[in-house]
Parts: C-alpha cells; structure tokens; sequence
C-alpha cells in the first residue's frame, strides 16, 4: 500500500505507531485511539495508525480497519487516498456495504457520478443489505441524479425509497419538489404508505411558495424548517460580548449568491450607491470563487469582504461579531446553501431579510424583512415571524447597468413573424397546474397567438406539451426558449407582447428584468408576500391596472390584450417613455430610504 499520509506525524503520536508496527496491538486499541485523536482534530496521526497498522499486521477484520481508514483519510480531504482504502477494504471482503457506501462518496466528490452511481446500485441490489444501507444507497443516488439533472431516474429511486420506509421527511421533501421541477402534475402523487399530510407536512419552505398562496402553511413550512435544521439561539446573543461601536453604521451582507445568481443580479448598485460617509459595506459569504465580470463587479462594490468558506457556523457568526456590524442583512433565506445557523448566534443587533427568500423564514435571530405595504400588508403580518421594514415605494432593489444584448429577430428563437406572443422565463417549478392551464385558455382564446416558455428540462417540456395537446393547443403554438447569457435573456424580452405570471410564487427578478425591457406584465396578486411582488412592481413602474386579484380577472385581463395589441403597444411605450424613470427604477432614492430605516434602527441598538 502507497503511503497516503498528508504530512508527518506529531511527536506525540511516535511511540504508538511503533507499537502499531510491531504487530501486537489489537484493532480495537486502533480503533478507540485513532477516534481519541480524531476528537482533539489529530485526523493525520489516526490516518497515520491504521496505515501503519494495516502495514504490519494480518488480521481477518483488515476490511473494517481499511474502511475505517479510508473515513480518516476523506475527512481531511485526501479523496483519492480514500478511494484507494475501500478498494482494498473490497477486496478482502467483496460486497462490504459500508465501504460500497463510501466509495460511492469518495467518487462522486471527485466528479465521478456514474462510478458513484454504481457503487450505490450495487448496495441497492446486495441481498445482505440492511434497510438502512439500502436507503442510504437509494436517497443519495436520488440526489446526485437531480444534481446532474437525470430527473426522471431520481424520482424513480425516491419512490422506491419511501415505499420502503414512508417515515422519511427529507426524501418526501425533495420528491415533492422534484415532481415541481418536471411539472409532474399533481405535485402530491401517492407514494407507499406517505399521507397526504406527510407530503405537505414534507414540502420545503421554497416548494411551499408554489403550492399555496396560503400564509399559514407558508409559515408552518418555514417554522417546521427552523425547528428541525436549526440550532437554538444562545441565551446571550453573541452582539452583546462585543465593546460597544461608534462611528459609521456597518452594515454586512450574508449570502453563498453574489454572482450570476437572481439576488446577485439585482443587488450591485445597492452596493454601490451606498454613502460611504455614513456607512461601511461589508459582505461575509460563502460564493464559489470566479473571475466572471458579475462577481468581480460585486466585489469592488465592497469595502471589507470576509470569506465564510469553509468556516463553522459559529466561527462565521464570530468573525460577524468582531467586526462590529450593526446591520446583518441575509441575502439567503431558505434558498438551496443558506446557512441560518449562523444568524440564529444573533452576530449583530439588527438582523434583517431581504430578497433571497421572498417570505417568511421563521429564522431565530431574524426579526425584520425588507418590504413594502404593497408586498407585506398588515393581515400578512400575522404569519410573518419578522417585522416589517417598511420603503415608501417597491422594496425590490435592481440594477440599471445590466448588460443587454443587440435585439434579436423573431426567427432566431422559431417565432412567428406575425401573431401576439404570450411568455413566462420563470423557473418550471413555479408552473402550477392551474396556471398552466389557465395559459392554455388563454392561448385558445387569441387566434394566431403562441406562449415562450423556458423548459428547464425534457420531462418538463414533454408535460407542458401533454397538456396542451389534452386541452386542444397544438404542440406548434408552445415554442421553448433555451437558456442563454444573462445579456441575451434580457434582449430577448422585446420579442414578446405579454408577460404571463405565475401564481402563487410570483415573478421576482424576471418580472424587474421584463419591465426595464419595457415589456408589460399581467399578474396575480394574493395573500402572501411572493405572490405579491410583481404586483408591487407594476404599482411602483406606474402600471398597476395590469394587477389582478383572482384567476378569472387574469385570464380575461390577458384575452383581452391578446386581442387588442394596440393596447399592449401603449403600455410599451409607456415603458420606453418613463418605465426608467419611475420610482421602480430610481435607485439612488431606494437606497437612500433602506439606508434611513436601518440608520434609525443600528444608532437604537447601540
């Protein structure tokens, strides 16, 4: 065996790999001693033990001390060394579950996803497997293959999963949401012996934002989340250890998406517009490193930027802490990578969301939410762990630099030339059934007229189309967009008439994007937070009759302007005129309000 050690071990740890090399020592002295220096964070020197033990003694247990090496050794991120172990843990004894398992691990982080894959499939067909490993195997092979897109076989696997064992909460939660991403309509398909309760109970706080317009179970979502995933909050905030500040208000944002993310997007020239002589801008996140222009505008835009990377929650939370901010601002939310434990150690006095995750996140330590009365009126409240920070105006932030691509002819994306053209770029799992088909009425009801929809993957499309065909469109009258560089996306907005929004979960972003584009929007409003943003846009841009409250309004707002384009062609030109100037776009003015409201809450802290 190759030597897989990372570096030398410590003086301390000498005499007891020598007494490893004489042969005598028993695996389970191995075992307890290696587990001792693994706790006091001596991960080499337990490497270093089973290596040299395995080395010098022949034992019929040489697989569970080569498995359990092979656990040191990807612990301190020395993968390929890990593989190596359980290979040989396999070949003293073929089909060791656990070290199949591992390897499966080992492979998939080294990019290896069909080797994985396989490791897992030969749990899923081991006899001797137990439940457990068998669950195991299926749910992280249900995982990696909607990680790489292979949705349909990922649901495959889930079902198998919870027809095995339906008491799985995190299983059912990605199966309901993977069911949204590939517009598998209903959503809440019968899977073993899952309740009904089971699968809403088992909806994530995000997939809840599709499901229902309901703000209780928008809460419950949330509240369920923060009970079971995290920690409770220290009876002494961790702000409170700290000497008190003066000086410019810090004000520091949290997020693992400043870069071509949705919030990245919207949030550069809040950065930049912030008034240096009153505040600092401090940004503590965890993004992958790029070199992409997004990233690196966002990073200039920051006076003082702390990696979280890699870094313990509370360590994170300390590193806030310390550098004496005064307004938290969690870019994240619930959204896929957040890290609430680190707000609920309560780093600074005032802790606030904002965009990432439309809604309430029922986080400990969060207790305010950008928003407007619009978005956030005061029989939402109720439902809303955090108080509201209230802007005169949109609470959306955007920005007014973003690239944009040379208008594009109809051709190019397979439009017709002639004939209105309906379009949604929102994400598929905001495409309710109701919705879709409501769209589909619309269709039917304006000759000539066809809907631009993106498809985020094939199961999707071959829904959409399913059901279209069901409820008498033709396949032709659906044209999918494909994805395409953020500056091509926002060009491509001037082919089409209408905006078609979705409910419940309401454009955010994109509706910000179709409006600077001067495209108008025909939208939804209801009784949460998401299902009121784009509602709040069009108040702010000037257009709030394109606003409704209930399904048959949308559908017979929509028909109508399908069959009076020149209608349309004036709200077009409204947008051209003075969209840009409106108080949705008056960047300066936004920041200048959330600057006043967290002013007046940090200088109350202190």
């Amino acid at each position: 065996m190759a030597s897989a050690l990372a570096s030398a071990p410590s003086t301390s740890a000498a005499a007891l790999l020598d007494h490893a090399r004489s042969g005598t020592m028993s695996l389970p002295e191995v075992m307890s001693q290696a587990s001792a220096w693994q706790q006091a964070g001596q991960a080499v020197d337990a490497a270093a033990l089973y290596e040299a033990w395995l080395r010098h003694t022949q034992s019929p247990l040489r697989h569970v001390a080569c498995f359990n090496w092979g656990t040191v050794l990807g612990s301190i991120g020395q993968d390929e060394a890990a593989e190596a172990a359980y290979h040989e843990a396999l070949k003293h004894q073929p089909g060791f579950v656990p070290a199949l398992l591992n390897l499966g691990h080992a492979l998939e982080r080294r990019g290896r996803s069909d080797e994985a894959l396989a490791q897992w499939q030969r749990v899923i067909d081991e006899p001797a497997a137990d439940l457990e490993h068998r669950l195991h195997a299926l749910n992280n092979s249900a995982r990696l293959l909607e990680t790489i897109k292979r949705l349909p076989e990922a649901e495959v696997l889930m079902r198998r999963s919870l027809e095995l064992k339906a008491r799985q909460p995190d299983v059912v939660q990605h199966y309901v949401h993977i069911r949204q991403k590939q517009c598998a309509w209903p959503w809440y398909a019968p899977v073993g012996e899952v309740t009904p309760n089971q699968l809403l109970v088992g909806t994530s706080a995000l997939a809840m934002m599709s499901v229902s317009d309901d703000p209780a179970l928008q809460l419950m979502a949330a509240l369920r989340f923060a009970a079971e995933k995290v920690p409770k909050p220290p009876a002494e905030p961790l702000h409170t250890t700290m000497p008190p500040r003066r000086g410019r208000i810090r004000i520091g944002y949290l997020s693992g998406d400043l870069h071509t993310h949705a919030v990245g997007l919207l949030v550069p020239e809040l950065l930049e517009l912030h008034d240096r002589e009153r505040f600092e801008v401090w940004a503590f996140d965890w993004t992958p490193e790029s070199a992409t222009p997004q990233r690196q505008r966002l990073l200039a835009a920051i006076d003082q930027h702390v990696r979280l990377a890699g870094v313990d929650d509370l360590t994170a939370a300390r590193l806030i802490a310390q550098a004496g901010i005064d307004v938290l601002v969690d870019l994240q939310g619930l959204t896929n990578g957040a890290r609430p434990a680190i707000l609920g150690h309560r780093a600074a006095p005032v802790q606030v969301s904002y965009l990432g995750l439309p809604g309430t996140s029922a986080v400990p330590g969060v207790d305010w939410m950008l928003a407007d009365r619009f978005v956030m009126p005061p029989e939402l409240l109720p439902y809303c762990t955090e108080q509201p920070i209230y802007v005169p105006h949109c609470y959306q932030v955007s920005d007014r630099r973003r690239e944009v691509a040379a208008r594009p002819e109809r051709s190019r994306y397979g439009l017709p030339e002639e004939g209105f053209v309906f379009c949604s770029f929102n994400n598929n799992f905001k495409f309710t059934e109701e919705m879709f088909s409501a769209w589909m009425r619309i269709v039917v009801a304006v000759p000539g007229s066809v809907l631009w929809l993106l498809a985020d993957n094939d199961t999707a499309r071959a829904n959409m189309l399913a059901r279209a065909e069901a409820m008498g469109v033709a396949p032709e009258r659906l044209i999918f967009a494909p994805r395409v560089t953020p500056a091509e996306y926002l060009a491509r907005f001037q082919l089409a008439d209408l905006v078609l929004d979705t409910f419940p979960y309401n454009a955010g972003t994109t509706a910000s994007d179709a409006l600077w584009m001067g495209t108008p929007i025909v939208t939804r409003a209801g009784r949460t937070y998401i299902s009121r943003m784009a509602g709040s846009l069009l108040t702010a841009v000037g257009l709030p009759d394109l606003v409704t409250e209930n399904l048959a309004d949308y559908e017979k707002l929509a028909i109508t302007l399908g069959r009076q384009p020149a209608r349309v062609a004036s709200y077009k030109r409204y947008l051209a005129e003075q969209g840009r100037q409106s108080p949705l776009f008056d960047l300066p003015r936004l920041v200048r309000d959330i600057e006043a409201e967290f002013e007046r809450l940090a200088l109350a802290a202190r």
